[in-house]
């Protein structure tokens, strides 16, 4: 079954192979802009969530009216006010938002690499079981960089991911173009 859906695919992809690879073009070079001035992308990035968590409030304080009935009407309308009050922070202080979600990240990667190399250890019998603990490092260590860096690296940090990642899609979309051309 999946082989038959595979088949077919082929033919419509291998048609508009030129389609991907002039959207990673257009991504290598949106990215190329990016890394051309990574703080005015880390103030993009930081639009971005701000745009994201007014919508997010916005639906929030919406499903508050819907569910005013219920014990849970509370719930929504302080998740929704919380919302929309960080998406109103990122647009009236982008740098400061850029800070804070900085400072988030750098926690996130330290808790996700620690928690990955204790996993590793469990797994400590089993073949393979180092690459995850090499993974858990990288990511604990890449954490303790952007900590030590921070408040300072918070001007440039997201704009630099924002770049990286496009570049990466932007290759990505020209390899799986190119390849599925044939």
């Amino acid at each position: 079954m999946a082989q038959d859906s595979d088949t077919a695919l082929r033919p419509a992809l291998s048609e508009k192979w030129g389609w991907f690879v002039a959207l990673g073009v257009a991504m290598i070079m949106a990215g190329g802009i990016a890394f051309g001035n990574v703080m005015a992308a880390t103030v993009a990035s930081v639009y971005t969530v701000g745009i994201v968590m007014l919508l997010g409030g916005m639906l929030h304080l919406g499903q508050a009216f819907r569910v005013k009935k219920w014990e849970s009407v509370f719930y929504w309308i302080l998740s929704g006010a919380c919302y929309t009050v960080a998406g109103v922070f990122a647009f009236l202080n982008p740098l400061l938002a850029s800070a804070v979600l900085t400072f988030l990240m750098a926690i996130a990667l330290i808790v996700a690499g620690a928690f990955r190399m204790w996993t590793a250890l469990k797994l400590r019998p089993l073949n393979g079981w180092g690459w995850i603990a090499l993974g858990g490092l990288v990511t604990l260590v890449a954490g303790l960089v952007l900590a030590a860096g921070w408040p300072v690296n918070s001007l440039w940090i997201l704009g630099l991911f924002l770049a990286i990642d496009l570049v990466m899609q932007g290759l990505a979309l020209i390899a799986f173009g190119v390849l599925a051309k044939g």
